[in-house]
């Protein structure tokens, strides 16, 4: 393709949007999602309101597998109280509702013992945590990892060399054990002194890592390749200490935009996903805006799909291409320059959009394995997709479409997970997310409309709840969407969600099983937009905030059913910091003792129980750093918030990883020091200068996204 003067230019970044709140800056929504909150909401479906819902016949009423138990009773956490207040004992059947063998929270295994650091101001450049602990960097961007790759320079980079390299923004991580038979979980496993780390690369910012003169199609061909995943071998002398990478090793990897990916599912193989390049419909080159994901019992990783709309142009007119946000100019990236693909309007390539916005699953165990793309989960803006093994033996993925106004989703294996950690069934294992069943959340509140203000001022029933179902989208292979294939479903699964009535969400990201309990936590990252003048729903009791800028937590609980289609549902917190934002709330745990939290976005658990949030825009009502927050989940301290750690200016924490065996936390850091440029950089991290020293000559001076870990101080 030639390259007009004008095509070369890098594309400038736009004022700091409207929407671009307390530490959000512009240059971040630009480039990570295509300014998202700043255009007309895709959803623009008639669903009913929530609270209309709720009126009709789902009666209140508490669902404990199936079976309603009495209407006075409470869910806290994992505990069932009846109205005496004796707690009931709750069964998840043969594998616990959890991962095969856990005994349950707590045990031996000793808590994270910190004292909350206090939030830092937004624009310190400093990774912060508390007193005790330390922190160092494994892995950055541009860091070697594959043979013929050079040490980072920043005057001097290519495409070639960023594919030997890690990549960039970071989002998803966990840490492997290197033998995949040591596997059980994140939370549970020994990762001893061997392991692999596994990470996303969301999105790239040319704007600070590039030179000026950078030759702009050569810039592009970089982001390309700065995209994607990474897997790294690590090691370490013993347990508890911290990892090293290895520069050069065997199951090292980079997945980029020219990594080849197999289709499987009920899509593979369709006309809707068939172009020039593929006439098959069953390879893709690349993976794009790879955020949250999670690990399989046997040892895989799922990584998703999200904000891949800003980078394909398409045609006008197109009501299913505008329910996904795609737009008809030209985009930011630019790469419809250099590669036709992302220009559906190209004849042949109409189709390239539909072939992104899946749930990728990748061995790191086997270099030479595809990763695979499971159309039988459903296309839409996934956050991630997190895994629990149901009574029965199959599993359970739930996902989050990251839109404001949009779905959860449940996904249930039509086979059930094989035990073994044999190589036979391992390998069948790794065929479950092929088939199956995908579902969408309707929720009811059970408090009259009246009492949902808009404020989050509790019911007076004392909590938000409620009751809720899995409708079906696709079971047993058969629509269950009136005028929709199964293809069409799965490939427009948003226009399936709205044509069934299911509840418009703020911005569901990270959906993630308890492994102790099988309850079900939804970060509601936020969502401006709700109640405006011109939305299409107000406040409701699942969504209780009008202008909700600071997001909440949502907790499900599914009860012995895992695989069932009705759950009830509460309200863990509705964030924010109470000194300055009366519309908050924390379970009744008294508000002046929480740390201030704002827009959670990832979500984990550690041995004892406990659910970590990593935020993205913390605090939204004042401009704070972000960084990772502790909650208690059960008993008298239940909704109490405790922050870890705080990441550097213009920066969000992604992927906790928490490891009470080893006492120690890990945490991809992503975009810091977005709100600068090449030639005048905002942050430094994660290689500090100390205080009166000065850079080596030669040496550059930038942010780079690095995964991090944090760890007690050794004496």
């Amino acid at each position: 393709m030639t390259l007009t003067p004008e095509s070369r230019q890098l594309l400038p970044v736009a004022t700091k949007p409207s929407h671009a709140r307390g530490k959000r800056v512009a240059a971040t929504c630009y480039w990570k999602c295509a300014d998202a909150c700043s255009h007309p909401v895709p959803n623009k479906s008639a669903n009913e309101y929530f609270r209309d819902i709720a009126s009709k016949a789902m009666s209140r009423r508490v669902l404990l597998g199936g079976a309603a138990v009495a209407a006075s009773a409470v869910v806290v956490g994992a505990t069932v109280l009846d109205q005496d207040g004796a707690a009931q004992a709750t069964t998840l059947g043969e594998h616990g509702g959890r991962w095969p063998g856990h005994g349950g929270p707590g045990g031996q295994v000793k808590g994270l013992s910190f004292g909350p650091i206090q939030t830092q101001d937004a624009a310190v450049d400093a990774f912060t945590v508390p007193e005790g602990y330390e922190w160092s960097a494994i892995v950055r961007w541009g860091d070697p990892i594959l043979p013929g790759g050079r040490s980072f320079d920043a005057a001097n980079q290519s495409p070639e060399q960023q594919k030997l390299q890690f990549g960039y923004n970071v989002d998803y991580l966990d840490i492997l054990p290197s033998d995949p038979r040591d596997q059980k979980n994140m939370v549970e496993t020994r990762r001893g002194t061997r392991g692999l780390l596994v990470t996303n690369h969301e999105y790239t910012n040319r704007e600070i890592m590039f030179p000026a003169e950078m030759d702009a199609a050569k810039g592009r061909a970089i982001e390309r390749a700065a995209h994607g995943m990474s897997v790294v071998e690590v090691a370490r002398r013993r347990e508890g200490q911290p990892w090293s990478y290895l520069r050069v090793a065997p199951r090292n990897r980079r997945i980029h935009m020219e990594t080849e990916f197999v289709v499987d599912g009920p899509v593979a193989g369709n006309d809707l996903l068939k172009t020039v390049e593929d006439p098959t419909g069953t390879r893709v080159r690349g993976t794009l805006n790879n955020c949250a994901g999670g690990t399989t019992p046997w040892g895989t990783v799922l990584s998703g799909e999200e904000n891949w709309n800003g980078y394909f142009k398409v045609a006008a007119g197109n009501p299913r291409s505008q329910r996904y946000g795609i737009g008809t100019a030209a985009t930011r990236y630019g790469w419809e320059l250099d590669d036709p693909r992302f220009d559906a309007t190209t004849p042949g390539y109409e189709n390239e959009p539909h072939r992104f916005g899946w749930v990728v699953e990748l061995d790191p165990y086997d270099p030479q394995a595809a990763p695979v793309k499971h159309t039988a989960m459903g296309r839409f803006k996934h956050e991630g997709a997190n895994i629990i093994v149901a009574p029965d033996g199959r599993v359970v993925a739930y996902m989050g479409d990251d839109e404001a106004f949009d779905y959860v989703y449940k996904f249930v294996s039509r086979n059930k997970m094989k035990p073994g950690d044999d190589r036979r069934s391992r390998a069948f294992n790794k065929t479950l997310l092929s088939e199956g069943d995908l579902y969408v959340a309707r929720f009811a509140g059970d408090s009259p409309a009246a009492e949902i203000d808009g404020r989050a001022t509790v019911p007076s029933d004392g909590a938000f709840d409620g009751t809720g179902q899995w409708l079906p989208l696709v079971v047993d292979g058969v629509s269950h969407v009136p005028g929709m294939s199964v293809a069409e479903v799965l490939t427009f699964t948003r226009l399936a969600g709205d044509a069934v009535g299911a509840t418009k969400m703020d911005r569901p990201e990270d959906v993630e099983p308890s492994p102790f309990t099988g309850n079900v936590y939804v970060a509601c990252t936020n969502n401006s937009s709700r109640g405006n003048t011109g939305a299409k729903e107000a406040a409701t009791e699942m969504n209780p905030r009008n202008q909700n800028r600071d997001g909440h937590i949502v907790e499900i609980v599914e009860g012995d059913e895992q695989t069932g289609t009705e759950f009830t549902w509460n309200l863990l917190l509705v964030a924010g910091d109470p000194s300055v934002n009366g519309s908050t709330y924390f379970s009744g745990y008294p508000k002046d003792k929480v740390s201030p939290i704002s827009c959670p976005d990832n979500v984990a658990f550690d041995l004892k129980g406990n659910l970590w949030i990593s935020t993205d825009g913390q605090p939204s009502s004042i401009a704070k750093c972000d960084g990772l927050f502790r909650v208690t989940l059960t008993g008298a301290e239940r909704g109490k918030v405790e922050q870890f750690l705080a990441t550097p200016r213009s920066s969000e924490a992604c992927g906790p990883l928490v490891d009470l065996r080893d006492q120690m936390v890990y945490v991809n850091v992503q975009h810091p020091g977005d709100d600068g440029s090449f030639a005048a950089q905002t942050s430094f991290f994660p290689d500090y200068v100390a205080e009166g020293a000065t850079p080596a000559a030669g040496d550059w001076r930038g942010p780079r996204p690095s995964t991090i870990q944090v760890y007690k101080k050794r004496r």
